[in-house]
């Protein structure tokens, strides 16, 4: 017999005891307070209605006849670890209330229960089950460092900074980091005298041809190997300078 209701019908409660009265109880009593209720007698039953549908939780009394309550626990736990399984004993059976819980029970009541305890018990376990996980907690990750590496010098993009082959920082004027830092954005693409006048002018040099040249010029003495064949920031006859990456 099943006794649904639409206040949750996606919460399942299946409730397994052999003595039918109070598997009717539970399942009018849980019926009323929105939950959609199957019974089954034994743990055969149980497989049974299981098979059909996966509930939520589980009501599993621990003695009945055949399979019980434990075995049929021990399966459940195993082949749906997500159901919730709440166990009923009778009084005193403390070592198969150990043994339940050790399988992976989530609860257990002992018998006689009164109903409010065993609705707030159940309802208590719906809100664990329906909760959900909590964030995997992650270690921030180091921002990456842009770095564009000039022949033999990397300049940081982040610190403003140029350093040589060996780590030592080489000391470059804000206009020519301008300048560097336009060709790092620019690799291989030759930029002509208005480009170079356009994105990467300074105000503390004045705007016109020689004044490039001359900051090119003196960056070559501080990247190139052979500053007077330059490999790095070449000249592109009647157009400008292009950076050539290694």
């Amino acid at each position: 017999m099943s006794v649904s209701s639409s206040a949750d019908p996606l919460f399942q409660l299946l409730v397994v005891d052999d003595e039918p009265e109070l598997r009717q109880l539970l399942a009018e009593y849980f019926g009323r307070h929105g939950f959609d209720v199957r019974q089954a007698s034994d743990a055969a039953a149980a497989r049974l209605l299981i098979a059909q549908a996966v509930p939520a939780l589980a009501i599993l009394d621990i003695n009945m006849p055949g399979e019980n309550g434990l075995s049929l626990a021990r399966w459940l736990r195993e082949a749906h670890p997500h159901v919730g399984l709440m166990m009923l004993t009778t009084a005193g059976e403390s070592v198969d209330r150990i043994v339940g819980l050790e399988l992976g029970a989530d609860d257990y009541v002992p018998k006689p229960f009164e109903l409010r305890e065993l609705l707030a018990r159940v309802r208590a376990l719906q809100r664990r089950l329906s909760a959900p996980p909590p964030p995997v907690p992650t270690v921030p990750a180091e921002p990456p460092t842009r770095r564009v590496r000039f022949g033999a010098c990397t300049l940081d993009l982040d610190q403003r900074r140029l350093f040589g082959a060996e780590g030592a920082e080489i000391e470059i004027s804000a206009a020519e980091f301008d300048l560097l830092a336009l060709f790092a954005r620019h690799p291989n693409r030759p930029l002509n005298r208005d480009q170079i006048m356009e994105q990467a002018h300074n105000r503390g040099w004045d705007v016109f041809d020689r004044s490039i040249d001359l900051r090119v010029m003196r960056l070559r003495r501080k990247i190139e190997r052979n500053p007077d064949k330059p490999e790095v920031l070449k000249t592109v006859r009647n157009v400008g300078y292009v950076f050539v990456p290694a």
